[in-house]
């Protein structure tokens, strides 16, 4: 038997509660101990911890968000803090901890890792930034939100004859964009990936508008500009009435697709099972429809995955 701790860190994403529940079922099953930590890493100091049965993740699995809670906490940063950690994870016996995060999260796991736990990672997050999976918890859900919301913009910018300017999530990542981008049809892609040249943008709108393309979705990530001005400033030059839409943490939110479910349940078991094999310091991902697990330090040096292809995609069918 071992005891397992499990936390959810950074910024919560839909199938971080159906990881929860498949790797507390799964290490049950296994004969093992499950104990819930709350509010992430800043939870494992204020020792915000709950022992786990199997009813302690009933009805989670449909929930969007996570039922762990989750916290920033920069002091993580600090050795003596991570110290601390580990110190009370001996006092609980907690021999591995499985955390549930993005790259920020798997950072602490790994520093902990290096202080002797055995941590395995789970990727969640909505932006699909860690390039070592192509997909990441949360994701689907975010882009399928997305998606419904451009839906219903178009029928507004189209009514009106408008360009929309859609922000949506992905820091420094474009991959939502990037989907999103394809799967709406839109007309304009702005992301870190292809770069912004403005008056290229600029006099691409006009070029459209007398070819007799009356309404525009653009779809840019965050972070690149400022939707609002770049709004006004294409109403000014161009004389195309446009909008911006942020879409914002409504991204984050709503009960995860199908897709996230089934993720974080193949996720949690892949867990387990290296657990059963007495193996830390790895992180779970997904390499086309296989489950894969690498070691955590080169998961976060992992190079960037090309987006070529998916460019050549929305710019071929514009």
């Amino acid at each position: 038997m071992k005891k397992i701790g499990i936390l959810t860190s950074g910024g919560d994403a839909p199938g971080m509660n159906a990881a929860v529940r498949s790797v507390t079922r799964a290490a049950i099953e296994s004969g093992h101990e499950v104990y819930g930590i709350y509010y992430g890493y800043k939870g494992l100091i204020d020792e915000n911890i709950e022992k786990f049965d199997r009813f302690t993740v009933s009805e989670k699995l449909n929930r969007g968000g996570t039922f762990l809670r989750s916290a920033r906490f920069p002091e993580f940063k600090n050795e003596e803090v991570r110290i601390e950690a580990v110190k009370i994870l001996k006092k609980y016996g907690i021999e591995y901890l499985v955390v549930i995060g993005g790259d920020g999260s798997f950072m602490g796991a790994k520093k902990l890792n290096d202080l002797g736990v055995k941590c395995i990672g789970i990727p969640g997050t909505i932006d699909n930034d860690l390039n070592y999976t192509d997909f990441t918890l949360g994701f689907d859900t975010a882009l399928n939100t997305i998606v419904e919301a451009i839906d219903k913009l178009r029928d507004t910018s189209a009514s009106h004859q408008r360009c929309n300017i859609v922000e949506v999530m992905g820091r420094n990542c474009g991959d939502l964009s990037i989907h999103a981008a394809i799967s709406v049809g839109a007309k304009h892609l702005i992301t870190p990936e292809t770069g912004f040249d403005k008056d290229d943008f600029l006099n691409e709108l006009i070029e459209r508008n007398k070819e007799g393309i009356k309404y525009s979705i653009v779809v840019i990530t965050e972070n690149i500009v400022d939707v609002t001005l770049l709004a006004k400033e294409i109403e000014e030059k161009t004389k195309i009435e446009t909008r911006a839409t942020i879409l914002g943490h409504v991204q984050r939110g709503g009960a995860p697709t199908a897709s996230d479910r089934m993720l974080g349940m193949r996720f949690g078991v892949r867990t387990v099972e290296l657990i059963n094999a007495n193996i830390g310091g790895r992180c779970v991902g997904i390499d086309g429809d296989e489950i894969i697990d690498m070691d955590i330090t080169d998961a976060l040096e992992f190079s960037n995955r090309s987006k070529t292809d998916l460019i050549r995609i929305f710019e071929m069918t514009k």
